[in-house]
């Protein structure tokens, strides 16, 4: 195995044959693609289709059912047994592709905010893939990047690299180019960096040296193959209450058949029955909806740019108090754009700007001169935020940047440094003189200013005029601009040292980085649903307050600095926070302590990153949401979600989906418990009565459950939002499955389908009991069928949401009265399902029993669930 750390970096070269101007050709690339593969840690398989069958059986409620087919069919009731089994397995296979769906499209999701690598490839510089990286490529990083391949070090600039995930060592490692004793260890390879680390401070490059398996990491990949699989708190709560459902069930089945026994009743009867019993209790389909209904949702919100990284964060996202973002690129454009020019001493907006004034064109041109960034395609610009605004400037002024730089080339320059606060270069402008165009914050250029251009002539700069453009600078500095000057010096010698000295003064160009125009909405959506935005700036304090203002946000409330922060303990932060709408001047670990602040009043807080600083606020939050555009990997890492276009309405959008999603869930929940609670008390009741016959058999309360009930139950799970939900306030994430009042209105609900579904069964014993169950058999699953319209919304009528809302409802609704149907029309299923054609009169009696769930599921709903004074007022943020 070669010494990388040992080589001089020529030898590197030499060894990888590589060029370091160029970097691998397209050809060598595709040959080492086919020679090392691809550039991942091999990962534990995932689970087969056999295995996720398997886990299918393992759920409590449906072991129980497995049980009562088994001892059916020792008892002699093949077919019962048969079918019971038939559809247990129809709704363990149904699971399982479901399952394998909801993986694909988390896989799917996962591999959107996958790391990119920055490699010099063919001579030019790109962002590919990290797993497509192979041994030659000279790959590029920075600070908050991880390190996607082993690598020999290039180049270095201050560059110092956090191996703790490798070595253990905690303190971030100072890295160079030089070589290392061929013997060292792999925490002393100090011009090596390994795949998984993470760049802490500064910058470097290196060419790929091991991919995959054989990097360090690789060797002790067998530590790092773990599965995860992550259950929501939903899930959790829905499989503790399965538990205790089907330990009430045992123990209701026990008692039943010891009670029909001592009242005589044959005991093979009683167990078929007790049977039953069982069967109606159990919501067979209910894991599977709740997963299937939280796959379509996550897909949902990365169509929105909101990238769910874990499944929990869906529903925290829905009870979501705090927003805390970020002002640059989330809450603006992080796109500086000129406002204002100031041209001699007029003072207009950039729109009025007019090119036929000498003066307004020879501000704007040497804004774009003394400027160092470069066009690309689609008319924007890349290089430092202010000299991009000073281009797009002129640009949108009329001037052709790239035709300005080709007729005036740079001569000579002299770079901005943090001392003199300037930048000055060196043209044959306007015309054919050597002019020097010199731009930087008006304290430090207008010092050096002598002359002014004004109303298209220069004449001297007097005191007067020193003092109007001071104001003019204080003006546009209160409106949280930032504001530049700019000057030059015609007919120089650019050998001399005195280019910066006796300048005309050209005029100001004041710029901001704007808010997004779809942030001013998301924030009035926000506080309209109860959820407080709280700005978090490094910015200044007077831009952090206009850009607060202008969205909204600030409303009257308190500004504070990261310096008063500093000076204030936990308990004054947590007894003020409740009145701060902006923090200014903060660093990335004040974060941590806002986090804790909101955390200790209750508050559920979403938290924007995107540096590497920001991962622990990321972690501490209730839902951490990094930048897909400028995040660093450390933050997209720490995240449960990532905004794949950096933008603060995505935010309010997946809060907004995170609440339809819980609600859907509930709403299917409730649906099937309530379809349920009818369906055993058309068992209990007749047991309890002393009745000689049950009104149901297994196979046909199984068949309303797993095939009747699933479709409309599932189309539940895809309602559309409901009008006025970012109305409501957060629901509080202590509030457990059921709504106050929802619990006995499931209860009525099915004592009343209960109740009708004994009335067609006593309607159809004057003709026998095989049309006695025949009918109840057709009201029971009718009756939920047009029960379900009901739980469209419990917070507003049916009147209002209407019947079609949800195509998707209809359909569902629509199939599963075509399978009744087929199972009554079709004589051999008619006699697996005990059934027998009914009558023209009992088809009405049973839609007449039937319709009648609808008019009584409003009513209760109304009395006992809807609260419009809870429900559908505007919510004040706190």
């Amino acid at each position: 195995m070669k010494t990388w750390h040992a080589y001089p970096v020529e030898r590197v070269f030499q060894e990888l044959g590589i060029s370091p101007e160029v970097g691998l050709t397209l050809e060598q690339v595709q040959e080492r693609q086919r020679q090392y593969g691809v550039n991942e840690l091999k990962e534990a398989p995932p689970r087969s289709l056999w295995i996720m069958l398997v886990e299918q059986f393992t759920d409590y409620l449906i072991l129980i059912l497995i049980g009562a087919a088994l001892v059916s069919a020792f008892l002699g009731e093949i077919q019962d047994s048969v079918v019971i089994m038939i559809i247990v397995l129809i709704n363990a296979l149904l699971s399982v592709i479901q399952e394998r769906k909801a993986e694909n499209a988390l896989a799917a999701l996962k591999a959107m905010s996958a790391p990119q690598a920055t490699v010099k490839r063919g001579g030019r510089i790109q962002e590919i893939p990290a797993n497509q990286l192979v041994p030659g490529d000279i790959i590029f990083f920075e600070a908050g990047k991880y390190i996607p391949a082993d690598a020999r070090i290039i180049h270095s600039a201050n560059l110092q690299v956090q191996e703790a995930a490798l070595t253990g060592e905690s303190v971030p490692v100072e890295k160079t180019t030089e070589p290392v004793q061929a013997e060292a260890g792999l925490g002393d390879r100090t011009n090596m960096v390994f795949m998984g680390t993470v760049v802490s401070y500064g910058r470097g490059s290196a060419v790929v040296t091991g991919t995959g398996m054989e990097t360090e990491i690789g060797k002790i990949a067998g530590m790092l193959q773990e599965v995860e699989t992550e259950s929501t708190p939903l899930q959790r709560r829905l499989d503790s209450f399965g538990k205790r459902l089907g330990q009430a069930i045992l123990g209701i089945v026990v008692f039943i058949f010891i009670v029909g026994v001592v009242r005589g009743f044959p005991a093979f009867e009683m167990f078929m029955t007790a049977v039953s019993l069982a069967v109606a209790a159990i919501p067979e389909g209910l894991p599977a909806i709740v997963t299937i209904v939280l796959a379509l949702g996550v897909q949902r919100m990365s169509i929105r740019n909101a990238i769910i990284r874990r499944l929990p964060a869906v529903e925290t996202l829905g009870a979501a108090t705090v927003i805390c973002s970020d002002k640059t690129g989330t809450l603006t454009m992080n796109d500086m754009t000129v406002r204002q020019l100031v041209a001699g001493l007029e003072k207009i907006p950039l729109d009025e700007a007019d090119l036929t004034d000498s003066g307004h064109r020879l501000l704007l041109e040497a804004g774009m001169l003394c400027n160092d960034s470069e066009p690309e395609e689609g008319g924007r610009f890349i290089g430092d935020p202010t000299e991009t605004a000073l281009a797009a400037a002129g640009v949108k002024a009329g001037l052709d940047f790239r035709e300005l730089k080709e007729k005036h080339p740079r001569l000579k320059e002299i770079p901005f440094d943090s001392e003199r606060k300037r930048m000055t270069t060196v043209h044959r402008w306007p015309e054919e003189e050597l002019s020097a165009v010199v731009k930087g914050a008006p304290d430090t250029v207008l010092p050096h200013c002598t002359r002014i251009y004004d109303s298209g002539e220069v004449r001297e700069l007097t005191q007067a005029d020193r003092e109007k453009i001071q104001a003019l600078n204080e003006e546009m500095a209160g409106q949280a601009l930032r504001v530049l000057a700019v000057a030059y010096r015609p007919d120089i010698d650019p050998e001399r040292d005195d280019l910066e000295e006796d300048l005309i003064y050209l005029g100001l160009q004041g710029m901001i980085d704007p808010p997004r125009p779809e942030a001013l909405e998301a924030v009035k959506v926000a506080q309209r649903a109860g959820i407080r935005t709280i700005m978090i700036t490094g910015d200044h304090r007077r831009t952090a307050m206009a850009i607060a203002d202008e969205l909204g946000i600030l409303k009257g409330q308190e500004i504070v600095t990261g310096a008063q922060l500093e000076e204030m303990s936990d308990e004054e932060l947590a007894s003020r926070i409740d009145g701060i709408s902006v923090f200014a001047r903060v660093a990335p670990q004040h974060k941590v302590r806002i986090v804790k602040a909101l955390k200790s009043r209750g508050e559920i807080v979403a938290m924007t990153g995107d540096g590497v600083n920001d991962g622990p606020a990321l972690k501490h939050a209730d839902i951490g949401a990094a930048m897909g555009k400028v995040g660093t990997d450390v933050a997209k890492e720490a995240s449960d979600m990532v905004l794949a276009d950096d933008n603060f309405a995505t935010i309010v959008a997946a809060v907004k989906e995170g609440r339809v999603i819980f609600e859907n869930i509930r709403k299917a929940i409730y649906f099937l418990l309530a379809c349920n609670a009818g369906e055993v008390l058309s068992i209990f009741a007749p047991i309890m009565l002393g009745w000689r016959a049950v009104p149901l058999l297994p196979i046909q309360i199984l068949w309303i459950n797993l095939i009747t009930d699933s479709f409309p139950a599932l189309a539940l799970g895809v309602e559309p939002a409901e009008d006025g939900l970012m109305e409501r306030p957060p629901r509080p994430v202590s509030e457990g499955l059921f709504r106050p009042g929802t619990g006995f209105f499931l209860g009525l609900a099915g004592v009343f389908i209960g109740g009708i579904t004994l009335v067609a069964y006593f309607s159809g014993l004057k003709d026998s009991l095989l049309a006695a169950r025949s009918m109840a058999f057709a009201t029971l699953s009718l009756a939920q069928l047009f029960f379900v319209f009901n739980f469209r919304s419990l917070t507003q009528p049916l009147t209002e949401v209407g019947l079609f809302g949800n195509p998707k409802l209809v359909l569902g609704v629509g199939v599963s009265i075509l399978l009744q149907l087929i199972v009554f029309i079709l004589p051999p299923l008619r006699e697996i399902f005990g059934l027998t054609l009914l009558s023209p009169g009992e088809v009405w009696t049973v839609v007449f029993l039937a319709g009648a769930t609808l008019l009584f599921g409003e009513l209760a709903k109304r009395l006992l669930v809807m609260k419009p004074s809870e429900y559908l007022h505007k919510s004040p943020v706190k």
